[in-house]
């Protein structure tokens, strides 16, 4: 009985799994089956989304949404992240086939690859105990080298993927050295083992593992000072694949981060407090100055990722259920804001249908293509988070949460740094409107990425206001999940 309970709390990540191996099997044997994969994983992604729902709905939590002997929670926490992780996956599955056609690059390797990132992403922020931990994030880390240097023909993306790859490896190291640390001082590898043998004094090789496990976690979140493979990354790498690391990565990385922080070290709150309000602050300012001098709208949008990260930060810094469910409306807002973004970024493109990056390209773009230059402008603002676009809701419920937990001094610093961002995000605006235009971006656009484009920038206008409601009720019930053993 024990074992069909816990498999039908994995049915998710069953679902992901056989898929994975099918449409492998299918890329093995077919030609040219890139477009029909691709279809297949969104659809499997979809499933996996409808199976999750119900828990997420239900505010699942406690003995009951735990399988295998306590390694892996099914709860409300865990599926608010797994929609985000997914519905962000099938975004990025929906405008991958017209970025790759020019190059014929769409090969069926493609989907698979984000299928099983998916798969990793869904086992982390599932996780219960280290072990399980470490094979979600490496199954997740492993997909995501090889996506990074998908464009084989492209220097800057081979040299993307070798960049990740050995500083991944590297934080993989300090994670693992971490928690074998954890370890050696509670002898034991779950999270409520851990917990309780941190109820007491810390020692001193159990403050050195936290530590490390945060630093591990840290990289993977591209959190100050473990950031500096983001720039390179997201320029590099093609641009369907920077919109999947802007998203679905940072939920998984961000929600595994919170579950170890509240529940694996809950008690030692004050250990981990001053580490995460140094990231915190150090992402906001260094994330926004880091912005400022960029020539390429993508290396600018990852030192936003960067920035944004710090503000999501402050809410888990604040420790209590607030500050989770405002962390989680964030995240939330954050992927909206990130894939319409990026997705108009990949619609820039030439008269020879190549795509243009850079910030001086989009010169005058509100004359030659108005809606999206309306469309960008949108998220541009909702990124510096100025009322009454949506973006404002999640800075303002971050900020609040903070407050609440009487950390006045870190909001106010939090809500002055956020001032040197928009400075950036203005600056893109500033150059669609009012300077010459340049004539470079005129090719025309797919309906996928108007489609996205179109329900991010609703969402993200004062429309979105309308979400609140239920968007924070959502927060809470995952975030209560999250702290019911916390």
């Amino acid at each position: 009985m024990q074992l069909q309970s816990s498999l039908a709390l994995i049915a998710p990540e069953i679902v992901l799994s056989l898929a994975g191996l099918a449409l492998l099997l299918i890329a093995a044997w077919s030609r040219n089956a890139g477009r029909l994969v691709t279809i297949l994983a969104a659809v499997a992604l979809g499933g996996a989304s409808v199976l999750v729902a119900p828990a997420l709905c239900s505010g699942a939590m406690g003995p009951d949404t735990l399988a295998f002997e306590g390694q892996f929670a099914a709860d409300a926490f865990a599926s608010f992240a797994k929609i985000l992780i997914f519905v962000s996956a099938i975004a990025c599955l929906m405008v991958a086939p017209r970025f790759f056609d020019r190059d014929g690059a769409i090969r069926a390797e493609y989907p698979v690859l984000m299928l099983f990132a998916a798969l990793g992403m869904a086992i982390m922020v599932s996780a219960t105990d280290f072990m399980t931990l470490y094979i979600g994030l490496e199954l997740n880390s492993l997909a995501a080298y090889v996506l990074a240097s998908f464009m084989r023909s492209d220097d800057r993306s081979a040299e993307a993927g070798l960049k990740y790859f050995v500083l991944g490896a590297l934080a993989s190291g300090i994670l693992l050295y971490g928690i074998s640390l954890v370890y050696g001082f509670t002898g034991t590898t779950s999270f409520e083992g851990a917990r309780a043998a941190m109820s007491g004094e810390l020692s001193m090789g159990m403050l050195f593992g936290l530590i490390f496990v945060l630093a591990g976690l840290a990289f993977k979140i591209a959190a100050v000072p473990f950031h500096m493979w983001t720039p390179d990354v997201y320029e590099g790498a093609p641009t369907p694949v920077t919109t999947f690391f802007a998203t679905a990565p940072k939920v998984a990385a961000v929600a595994l981060t919170a579950r170890v922080a509240l529940d694996a070290f809950g008690m030692q709150m004050d250990a981990w407090r001053q580490i995460v309000i140094f990231a915190a602050l150090a992402s906001i300012v260094v994330g926004a100055l880091g912005a400022i001098g960029q020539s390429n709208l993508k290396r600018l949008l990852a030192y936003s990722s960067i920035n944004n990260v710090g503000f999501i930060l402050i809410g888990l810094a604040a420790g209590t259920a607030a500050g989770v469910s405002a962390m989680l409306v964030y995240l939330a807002i954050y992927v909206a804001m990130s894939l319409g973004s990026f997705v108009a970024v990949l619609m820039l493109r030439n008269a020879q249908g190549e795509q243009v990056e850079g910030l001086a390209d989009i010169a005058g773009l509100s004359s030659t293509r108005p809606l999206l230059a309306l469309c960008l402008a949108v998220m541009m603002f909702s990124l510096a988070g100025i009322p009454p676009l949506f973006g404002f809701w999640g800075k303002f419920v971050v900020f609040w949460a903070a407050v609440e937990a009487d950390l006045v001094a870190l909001a106010a610093i939090g809500i002055a740094a956020s001032v040197i961002g928009a400075f950036y995000y203005i600056k893109v605006v500033k150059v669609m409107y009012f300077d010459e235009p340049a004539g470079v971006v005129t090719g025309r656009s797919d309906w996928a990425h108007w489609l996205i484009l179109g329900v991010t920038t609703a969402a993200m206008s004062p429309l979105g206001y309308l979400l609140t409601r239920v968007l924070g009720d959502l927060a809470d019930r995952a975030a209560e999940a999250l702290l019911f053993v916390a």
